[in-house]
């Protein structure tokens, strides 16, 4: 019998960049019985699929273990894992504000006071010492760490140049006549290892800001589910955790709480709100045998629903569990500093040693001295300082230049994926319409006594408990006030409202309620409503005793921009697809009128995300547009996700793009902008190693022999400063680009 796979996804602790995680996910793919391993830095996630006979998870961990890495406890609640994560946040903005502190006047003396203030070097060294030992110890530890395990990665580099360019600076501060008794001038490094690492600090600051928000989504879905829930056993009702309720239980929902179990309602009528599972804005009518869902909200009266699904079996865990495997899965391109970094890095360490062996063998004499001084040179003029500059700052011009044009971009690798999407998946309610439920026309029957009629409408549906009464009454706002009473107010399940007004009985409801009221509708009625109703929307009636009075369309609207931003981007070479959980023929009314060819309705959250994975499997790369918790499984499958900062929090958290204004227009600017970002960024990438590729090789020597020079380290240490005030000076072009 063939053994069922296992998946897991648990938080890997220990990762300082993209290289780490390739580690971690090196090491557990060469394992027996592991089919699939994916490790995600952004949110720290290893999503693993196993055999369990053929190796066991605590094996899986020992091997991570041993290659220089650890794993969270399983048992761990998010809150202590946010905890740990906003301590390790602080903790890094203090050694960056301490470096910066130390290392500017250490800047500034080497740059501008070195020969006039006495004992300049000794107090360099002091100044230096805290940037060093503190500031920048974690890049030590974590290369010491990787070099136990015979691995390098871009920490490896930063301790490496920095240590070497600051054992070098106290050893020509302390022992000067070493050098001069060479012939050779004994200079000092400390502001390249100083300002180094205050560099690098404030990237990775930067980047574990963005990594911190990583898990929200998946913490804001489980706030969800509630905690605790009235339990009937017996002939008592008690509180009880929702992981202890047993199949059968009869669970009571007061009217505002949230459903705890997924179920039937076993008795009371209500609407509630499923728009964390279907997007629509309307609440769902509902009464006994009628399914419920956790997490839903009962809006109005209390019910009780026996439990059929609790704890981890409900729908709203299995989107929290989808939404986290399709986080954990790699992201299809990779920040590409950290794609070359895993070459580069061994590469610049083999260039050193043998540019020393060279020297040693060959050089002239003092062999050693010449040895020493252009590995120094090669290690600090490779310095990733130009290379970890390149797509933080470009990406804050462009994060800049987006927010003031109402986008805003959440991280680099949101840039990178934008501007290579060829498919756009739109969500329809929130996204291509309005989202809210609004009153487009009333159609009155008669114009006897409209204003009274208009007045009754008002006060009946005032004193209605039912969703479509808030969009009827706030269309009819400041009309006038009912002369005399209107009493017995009754909501009538399924059907609507009725109400009585000098001794006749009114009605506001469906179609259902046009039969109690014995009303025939005629042809040119029939046909109006039937003209509606193939748009998608819904008819409400009111009428009394033989009489209809009006008949009111609701409907959600397209957003006034929607149809001209699919025609953008259908210019600009993106298939655009509309995914709801609408019915049928409200998706096609709005899919014709939006411009959008390709539809689907009636969709669950994780039809949405199956449709996406599809055309990625057809190597399509997907953008989502939404703005709902039921499109967070879509948005998190997607290779890029973009919401409206008036949807939910969770749909916000998921997507990598938000527009600020809910203008579809704004996916056109922001696909422009990402473009252009990530060409800055790319281009910053090229001269940052153009720069290396050329200068590691003079560093290096190899015009010595045609012209006796020799790059001095204090020169290296310029060019790679000058190699960070081009890549910045580039980025700044960014801020003053027009989309």
């Amino acid at each position: 019998m063939k053994t069922s796979l296992v998946k897991k996804t648990i938080r890997v602790k220990g990762m300082s960049c993209s290289a780490c995680a390739v580690n971690v996910e090196n090491t557990l793919k060469a394992q027996k019985g592991v089919t699939l391993a994916a490790v995600n830095f952004a949110d720290h996630n290893a999503f693993i699929e196993y055999d369990p006979e053929a190796v066991s998870i605590e094996e899986l961990k020992k091997k991570v273990k041993d290659s220089g890495y650890d794993f969270y406890a399983e048992q761990i609640s998010e809150e202590e894992i946010n905890a740990a994560e906003a301590k390790d946040y602080k903790q890094l903005r203090k050694k960056l504000i301490f470096s910066a502190v130390f290392s500017l006047p250490v800047f500034i003396i080497s740059m501008f006071a070195m020969d006039a203030l006495p004992y300049a070097s000794y107090i360099m060294f002091g100044l230096s010492l805290p940037v060093i030992f503190y500031g920048g110890a974690l890049f030590y530890r974590n290369a010491w760490k990787q070099a136990k395990h015979f691995s390098v990665n871009m920490d490896t580099l930063v301790a490496l140049s920095t240590g070497i360019a600051f054992l070098f600076s106290v050893f020509n501060t302390f022992f000067p006549f070493v050098m001069s008794g060479n012939g050779m001038e004994p200079h000092v490094y400390y502001e390249s290892a100083t300002v180094i690492i205050t560099f690098i600090l404030l990237g990775k600051l930067l980047e574990t800001r963005a990594k911190n928000k990583a898990s929200f989504a998946v913490r804001q879905l489980i706030n969800l589910q509630p905690k605790t829930c009235i339990v009937v056993r017996g002939n008592m009702e008690i509180i009880l955790p929702v992981m202890e309720i047993e199949p059968e239980d009869v669970v009571i929902v007061k009217a505002g709480q949230k459903i705890p179990v997924d179920g039937k309602i076993k008795s009371g009528n209500t609407f509630i709100d499923e728009s964390m599972i279907t997007g629509e804005p309307l609440a769902a009518e509902k009464s006994q045998g009628d399914d419920v869902f956790a997490g839903t909200i009962n809006q109005k009266g209390m019910i009780t629903v026996i439990a059929d699904k609790y704890g981890d079996s409900t729908m709203l865990s299995q989107i929290i569990q989808l939404v986290r495997e399709a986080q954990s899965q790699k992201a299809p391109l990779q920040k590409l500093a950290d794609k070359i970094a895993g070459v580069f890095v061994p590469v610049v360490l083999a260039i050193s040693l043998i540019t020393f062996v060279t020297w040693m063998l060959i050089g002239p004499q003092p062999a050693l001295t010449h040895a020493f001084m252009a590995t120094i040179t090669v290690i600090i003029i490779a310095c990733p300082c130009a290379l970890g500059l390149a797509t933080p700052t470009a990406l804050i011009a462009g994060i800049g230049n987006a927010s003031r044009n109402g986008i805003l971009i959440r991280n680099a690798e949101a840039l990178e994926k934008a501007c290579q999407i060829d498919t756009l998946v739109l969500d329809k309610t929130g996204t291509l319409t309005t989202g809210k439920a609004g009153v487009s026309e009333i159609l009155w029957i008669t114009p006897d006594d409209s204003e009274l009629n208009k007045s009754l409408l008002f006060t009946i549906e005032s004193g209605s408990g039912h969703p479509l009464a808030g969009p009827i009454t706030d269309k009819l706002k400041g009309e006038l006030v009912v002369k005399g009473f209107v009493t017995g107010i009754e909501d009538i399940p399924a059907k609507g409202v009725r109400a009585e007004y000098n001794e006749a009985v009114y009605f506001v409801g469906n179609d259902k309620m046009l039969n109690d009221f014995d009303i025939e509708l005629n042809n040119n009625e029939k046909a109006v409503i039937e003209k509606h109703l193939s748009e998608g929307k819904t008819i409400v009636y009111f009428g009394k005793r033989n009489k209809l009075l009006s008949i009111i369309v609701i409907a959600d609207e397209l957003r006034e921009t929607s149809a001209e931003a699919v025609l953008l981007l259908r210019k600009a070479g993106i298939n655009v697809c509309l995914l709801t959980g609408d019915n049928a023929k409200t998706a096609t009314f709005i899919a014709a009128k939006a411009g959008i060819v390709k539809f689907q309705a009636e969709m669950l959250p994780a039809g949405k995300a199956e449709f996406i994975s599809e055309l990625q499997k057809q190597g399509h790369r997907v953008a989502m547009a939404g703005d709902g918790i039921n499109d967070a499984i879509a948005l998190a499958q997607a290779d890029l996700g973009i919401s409206l900062a008036s949807g939910t929090d969770i749909a916000v958290e998921n997507a990598g793009i938000v527009l600020m204004k809910s203008d579809l227009q704004h996916i056109v600017k922001a696909i422009k902008l990402s473009k252009l970002t990530v060409r800055f960024i790319r281009q910053n990438l090229f001269w940052a190693f153009i720069y290396n590729l050329v200068a590691l090789p003079v560093a290096a020597g190899v015009l010595y022999p045609l012209t006796g020079f020799l790059l001095s380290p204090m020169i290296a240490g310029a060019a790679m400063s000058m190699s960070s005030v081009s890549v910045v000076t580039n980025s700044l072009r960014l801020t003053r680009v027009k989309i």
